[in-house]
């Protein structure tokens, strides 16, 4: 009977690579390291855009018959009056703590503000992903399974060419449109706020269908590439049920490219909701922001700006991190 040697430098230590070498080690490093130098960057380029508007941010707040004396008061509360790096230094300790400065016009503090605007957009976002996603996939895959092999000209020219006009008109005119056909028109459908279930129909479409039709090209490219493969021939051989061969066997192996898109698209949908959301009054950070501009509220732009820049890096890592799991040739599975 042979015995596996288990001391320190045996056979089964010598197989097993040290933990720094490990794939997973080293992916979770870079990211991380990509992910902090982003920040970085992004915390900077926030602090430097209040330093770069021309003029006094403070008086533009105030209006040009505020008191000297009020704009010189309001200039020490913010400590524009200290240092650049002094007032870095203040900013990075205050993201630290979560302090996010105080509002120009509302007086309250930044958090606050954030933080009753936040969910509302992020619910927005996050269902028009989501209607994105589940209306894209069946579709490119049914487009891809009737136009594989040179099969279904027309069908493939008709998808092509309706996806790319779709993908290209701009998530605010799609609801403009939207607003005129089911709002005022026919009347079907509440066309400002969120008090009910149904205000949500017409934000989340004009979000999702420019991006759902973009997804579903990508799923019928790479459908019409999986299922040539040798072990989708397999499976067919087999006489697996065609819901089998093609959602159990060929979609995952397709869904790679469709998936980082979907990142991209989902960064690019909680950017749009800065222009929908005003379509629709609706109270999102997106209408907030634009509010903010108007009066120049400068702490309150800033933060909002720092909020949709950390909500388009963590997306960015969790796709990178699920194209890792999901990818059959993906090396960090070995592990």
């Amino acid at each position: 009977m042979s015995v596996t040697s288990t001391a320190p430098g045996g056979p089964a230590d010598l197989a097993r690579p040290r933990f720094w070498a490990r794939p997973w080690v080293r992916f979770g490093v870079r990211r991380l390291g990509r992910l902090l130098i982003s920040l970085w960057v992004l915390v900077t380029a926030s602090f430097a855009m209040i330093h770069l508007i021309p003029g006094d941010p403070v008086r533009g707040a105030l209006g040009p018959t505020a008191p000297a004396d009020l704009v010189e008061a309001r200039r020490r509360a913010l400590g524009l009056d200290d240092p650049i790096h002094v007032q870095y230094l203040h900013y990075l300790k205050g993201l630290l703590t979560g302090d996010l400065g105080t509002s120009l016009v509302a007086r309250l503090p930044v958090s606050d503000v954030v933080a009753q605007r936040l969910p509302a957009t992020l619910s927005l976002a996050v269902l028009a992903f989501l209607a994105a996603v589940v209306a894209a996939i069946p579709l490119g895959v049914v487009a891809g399974v009737l136009t594989r092999r040179g099969r279904g000209r027309r069908t493939e020219l008709a998808f092509t060419a309706a996806s790319v006009v779709v993908a290209t008109v701009p998530d605010f005119l799609i609801g403009v449109v939207l607003v005129y056909v089911f709002g005022i028109q026919l009347g079907w459908l509440p066309v400002a706020g969120d008090e009910s279930a149904a205000a949500y129909a017409l934000p989340v479409l004009s979000l999702a269908i420019g991006p759902a039709a973009i997804l579903a090209r990508i799923v019928r490219v790479e459908m019409v590439g999986v299922i040539e493969a040798d072990f989708v021939r397999t499976a067919r051989a087999k006489r697996l049920p065609a819901r089998t061969i093609y959602f159990g066997h060929a979609l995952p192996n397709a869904v790679t490219a469709a998936l980082t898109m979907g990142g991209l698209l989902l960064s690019a949908m909680v950017a749009g909701t800065v222009l929908v959301e005003n379509i629709f009054a609706w109270p999102g950070l997106g209408s907030t922001i634009v509010r903010s501009i108007l009066t120049k509220d400068y702490p309150v732009v800033q933060a909002i700006v720092l909020v949709y820049g950390v909500g388009v890096l963590i997306i960015n890592l969790v796709i990178d991190v699920a194209l890792a799991l999901l990818d059959p040739r993906s090396k960090i599975r070995e592990d």
